[in-house]
């Protein structure tokens, strides 16, 4: 059985890293420490045009909860069109009611917006209250695939929910576990659930090419402004040996 691994990736450098490593498939965000959030129109742009693999982008406008105003949906809707003009295959998608339930008419929109891009609900399903009803409905509206941890903690931490839901859908979409995966258990996962793709972002850090630091100032929350996040090579080569 071929497995794709889809890899998410917050910088353009790390987009041809992933590619040379075997990825399948790009999930482009900005800022992976907060759970990644929408790249910006320059970012998708240049994504686009460098990639030899499908790129689907992140549609999310904030941290947090997937509880969204109706500005909320407003930006999502035209980063979705954003998306659309520079070019790339896909968007990654999700929103949820108060009551944990999937917000359908907010979901619905972006799925109308995103046209003939591909779409991933993401995991906000792993946040939902109703998780089998979301799988119906994302089925009925021909999204072609789900980012979940089986609402656990990790996918490793969640294969008997992951297994179901594979079983539950019967092909109709893809269940895509993710969160937690490495070369260590990514074929565990495949193998219990019946999963044929996989997402990780197998990230590292490198140091900063800055010659002059300053190491007093700081920006948000890091420790270090001179540790570049970056995909790893070695761990994505790893876990597609693994799948093998």
């Amino acid at each position: 059985m071929s497995v794709l691994v889809e890899v998410c990736i917050d910088s353009l450098e790390s987009l041809p890293i992933a590619q040379a490593a075997g990825a399948g498939r790009i999930e482009l965000c900005s800022s992976l420490a907060t759970g990644g959030l929408t790249a910006s129109a320059g970012y998708m742009k240049q994504a686009a045009r460098i990639s030899n693999i499908p790129v689907y982008g992140i549609i999310r406008p904030r941290e947090g909860d997937f509880l969204y105003s109706s500005d909320d949906v407003e930006i999502m809707l035209e980063d979705i069109h954003t998306a659309r003009r520079a070019g790339l295959n896909g968007v990654v998608i999700g929103a949820l009611n108060a009551d944990g339930t999937i917000a359908q008419d907010a979901v619905s929109e972006m799925i109308k917006a995103a046209g003939d891009l591909g779409i991933t609900f993401h995991r906000a399903i792993d946040h939902c209250s109703a998780p089998f009803d979301a799988l119906e409905f994302l089925m009925a509206n021909d999204v072609e695939r789900v980012l979940t941890s089986g609402l656990a903690k990790s996918a490793n931490l969640g294969i008997e929910t992951l297994k179901e839901m594979v079983s539950f859908t019967q092909g109709r979409l893809s269940i895509m576990p993710g969160a937690g995966v490495s070369p260590d258990n990514a074929k565990l996962i495949v193998e219990s659930t019946g999963a044929h793709e996989i997402h990780l972002s197998g990230k590292t850090t490198r140091s900063s090419l800055m010659a002059y630091r300053n190491e007093k100032a700081t920006m948000g929350n890091s420790d270090s402004d001179f540790d570049i996040t970056v995909t790893n090579p070695d761990v994505i080569q790893r876990t597609i040996n693994a799948l093998r």
